[in-house]
């Protein structure tokens, strides 16, 4: 599927994606929070679309990792 431009997916969504790959390259493991902060979203914005992220086939995999606080996702590019 294409990383570059993707129809199916939300404003909110495409922004989170956009996020996790330019963070990814350095970090591994987000939490919820921490997005939601970043890009003016709350926790619960943020879980609720990178849910919907991690069934979908792009360049990068989303895992559900744990949950303290907020939810941590552990992304690969």
């Amino acid at each position: 599927m294409s990383t570059a431009t993707a129809p199916d997916l939300t404003t909110k969504q495409r922004q989170i994606l956009s996020y996790l790959r330019e963070h990814a390259v350095t970090k591994t493991y987000f939490k919820s929070r921490l997005i939601g902060e970043e890009l003016g979203m709350t926790a619960k914005e943020v879980g609720a679309n990178i849910t919907a992220l991690q069934h979908v086939d792009y360049d990068i995999e989303i895992e559900k990792w744990g949950y303290s606080s907020s939810t941590t996702w552990k992304v690969v590019v």
